[in-house]
């Protein structure tokens, strides 16, 4: 494998460049601004996810601060973790150097990667536990070799603490392996100690679950009722159709593990595939669920396309090399932001309508923060010294309560509250303040709980999404109910 590698590194090297541009255009999205608040208070869980992505947040605090390039660099490092593992597949499986090139340009070409290896989320770190774990499957199925099982439940148990649907990935390699040399694995003691491993490393977190009363069940149903729920039965498998020349590569990846004489030896891989997509599109799952199980099909489908050109002309590989990163190339700009504002509106044909720009939802969410930080800051700087030791910066959502909480850092405001999520789990601060500075709020709730409330302005953005636009800014008096109890019978729709 060493002598593919000043092709695997050029391929590395031009997924970097791309992410060193576009890493550290806009802002913060509202989900970093979440997961960098949660690193703050690392615990076994948290309410909406795992503890794994509040550890690595916290490793990017201490190592480059709350630097927008600094937390962005963890993703790009899983997502060129992946490049790299999806070429040695390709090698695993018998490729050579046509199979290994093409494996590697069929992650660069797949333009969802770039957003997910962009936002500093779980999303591209469960994506590389997939990939690790079908690139040790194929060692296995390779080899043989009773320490790669282990290996397996490590990835799985640490995978599990960093996203729930890696339990998805563990049960369709377990039904998988019935079919593997007629399950003569569940013969082998090692599979089930690889198993006991994954449960040993996920055990912390199941009973933090536990303590606090299963909260990702409840967070499934607010998702299910408000996201999931909404997608049309067939979108799921439509989406995968979004990305046609990967999508090729990948649908003869998959039919190769049941129909080729050689690849088919990979079967358990194919089989495995099958129960993934099968488990998510019945759960009407989000499209990019599925995206960490590509890799492992683009590169059964390279060495597929390797021996086909073999048998026609391999100069053909040029070709197709270009068939598969060429047309991708148009659309970086709408995936991960590699132009400043000014120029993605120009070339994305954006319109001003209002005095607003209606960028896509990632975009959007990456503006107005700072802005809205700064108006708090001045709010709270209005207040006398007496009401400034007392009192309490209370934001309706995570966005805003991420915002003031990571960008209010170089203001020196005070840590925000929320009833939003993991904000919830931290509590009200000062039960007997008297002055609230309150971000998002409406009028209606504000009323239920202060004898006092102003209208300080209401804040807006030109490129904000929509949730955030128009939102108000209150100073609020005199709590006019039993804050503790307000907040603790509040559990029950942190979700919503």
């Amino acid at each position: 494998m060493k002598k593919y590698w000043p092709l695997i590194s050029i391929l590395c090297l031009f997924k970097l460049v791309i992410h060193w541009f576009g890493n550290q255009n806009y802002g913060f999205h509202r989900d970093e601004l979440l997961h960098l608040s949660v690193s703050e208070h690392l615990d076994w869980g948290f309410m909406e996810f795992p503890p794994f992505i509040g550890l690595v947040g916290n490793l990017s605090y201490l190592l480059f601060d709350y630097s927008l390039m600094g937390m962005r660099l963890f993703p790009t490092l899983a997502g060129t973790a992946i490049l790299v593992l999806c070429c040695y597949m390709a090698k695993e499986m018998g490729g050579k150097r046509w199979a290994v090139i093409l494996a590697g340009l069929c992650v660069l070409a797949f333009l969802p990667y770039y957003r997910n290896h962009m936002l500093f989320q779980p999303v591209a770190f469960n994506q590389f536990f997939w990939v690790l774990g079908f690139f040790v499957l194929l060692k296995y199925l390779n080899t043989n070799k009773t320490y790669l099982l282990y290996l397996l439940g490590v990835i799985g148990g640490i995978g599990l603490m960093n996203k729930y649907t890696m339990l998805i990935w563990g049960f369709a390699l377990a039904i998988a392996f019935v079919f593997h040399n007629k399950a003569r694995i569940y013969k082998r003691p090692a599979l089930y100690g690889a198993a006991l491993t994954a449960l040993v490393i996920f055990l912390p977190n199941i009973l933090w679950q536990s303590q606090y009363d299963w909260p990702i069940l409840r967070h499934l149903s607010e998702l299910q009722s408000t996201q999931l729920g909404e997608h049309n039965v067939f979108e799921f498998g439509l989406d995968q159709l979004k990305y046609p020349f990967t999508f090729a590569i990948s649908l003869i990846g998959f039919i190769v593990f049941f129909r080729d004489k050689h690849l088919q030896y990979y079967r358990t891989v194919g089989i495995a595939i099958v129960v993934i997509f099968s488990l998510l599109w019945i759960f009407q799952s989000k499209s990019y669920y599925f995206f960490g199980a590509y890799p492992v099909l683009f590169a059964a489908g390279a060495v597929k396309a390797e021996q086909w050109l073999k048998q026609i002309n391999i100069n053909w590989s040029y070709a197709l090399a270009a068939f598969i990163l060429l047309p991708s190339l148009p659309f970086i700009p709408e995936s991960i932001p590699v132009l400043p504002i000014e120029q993605h509106i120009s070339y994305s044909d954006k319109k001003v309508q209002d005095g607003r720009v209606e960028l896509t939802s990632d975009y959007a969410d990456m503006f107005g923060w700072p802005e809205q930080v700064q108006l708090v800051d001045s709010v709270y700087r209005s207040l006398s010294a007496e009401d400034k030791k007392n009192a309490i910066i209370w934001a309706e959502n995570y966005g805003e309560a991420g915002a003031i909480k990571i960008l209010g850092d170089q203001y020196g405001l005070p840590d925000p509250i929320s009833r939003h999520g993991s904000f919830w789990l931290w509590g009200y601060q000062n039960p007997d303040a008297n002055v609230w500075i309150s971000i998002g709020n409406e009028k209606e709730v504000l009323t239920e709980v202060f004898e006092e409330i102003t209208l300080v302005t209401m804040i807006s953005h030109e490129y904000a999404i929509d949730e955030e636009n128009g939102i108000p800014l209150y100073i609020c008096r005199k709590p006019k109910i039993d804050i503790p109890k307000w907040w603790a019978d509040y559990e029950k729709h942190i979700f919503d």
